[in-house]
């Protein structure tokens, strides 16, 4: 039986080096892999490019990593919440590529499909097309867009099983079904770990053919950026 589980957060994380490409799942906060990124500020891993929706808040998720100097590259659709991101950037400390939303999402994907490169129409004529072929079908242009290229892929599910096949919950789907099988290593965090066969087939978002290595986190604090609420009555 195949079997893919690892003992905890340490083995799960195991090989990560300084100067390699990461993605990290999650939009904002919601979804993020709480367990893995705690794990990389502890080992104190420098100069890692970070493939990530946003970098969520200051004092949480990719945060704590910027504010330790750990990441050379951002590679995200916004600056969103982060204040340090925003300073390391007009600053220069920080290498960032903004990259539209949605071609952020297809690059995972299609780093996921096997596929080098894609032709999207998001960026014609602006800074994003700088130094990228256009070509143009249908009368329409586009911008032809490489695949990412990362180390590894960190990941959030709700459930999951010893083979990794995985199961996401509401918006915490977000980014990672795309980023699961679009590294070289593929990290699975669940809420909960089920024995093999008791996933219903029909309900599984994400075959474990996509992911190497799954465990089941722990503490997840599933901090909300930004609560907005009406008045009582």
């Amino acid at each position: 039986m195949i079997n893919k589980e690892v003992k905890n957060v340490q083995e799960a994380v195991a090989g990560v080096k300084d100067g390699m490409t990461l993605m990290l799942g999650g939009f904002g906060l919601c979804g993020i892999p709480e367990n893995a990124i705690a794990e990389l500020v502890r080992l104190g891993v420098k100069d890692v490019t970070c493939i990530s929706n946003n970098a969520g808040v200051d004092d949480f998720g990719l945060g704590l990593l910027l504010q330790n100097r750990q990441i050379k590259k951002m590679i995200s659709s916004y600056v969103g919440e982060n204040d340090e991101f925003e300073r390391q950037m007009l600053s220069g400390e920080l290498e960032v590529e903004l990259t539209p939303q949605g071609t952020l999402a297809e690059k995972c994907r299609a780093a996921q499909a096997g596929f080098p490169a894609f032709y999207t129409p998001a960026g014609y004529g602006t800074e994003v097309a700088e130094g990228k072929e256009v070509r143009e079908f249908d009368g329409k242009m586009y911008v032809l867009e490489p695949a990412f290229k990362a180390n590894f892929s960190f990941v959030k599910a709700w459930k999951g099983d010893a083979a990794g096949n995985l199961v996401f919950k509401g918006t915490s789907r977000n980014f990672n079904p795309n980023m699961c099988g679009a590294a070289t290593i593929t990290v699975a965090e669940v809420e909960e770990l089920v024995p093999v066969g008791e996933l219903d087939p029909n309900n599984i978002h994400i075959p474990g053919i996509f992911v190497q290595r799954i465990f089941q986190g722990e503490k997840y604090e599933k901090r909300i950026e930004q609560r907005t609420v009406r008045q009582r009555g």
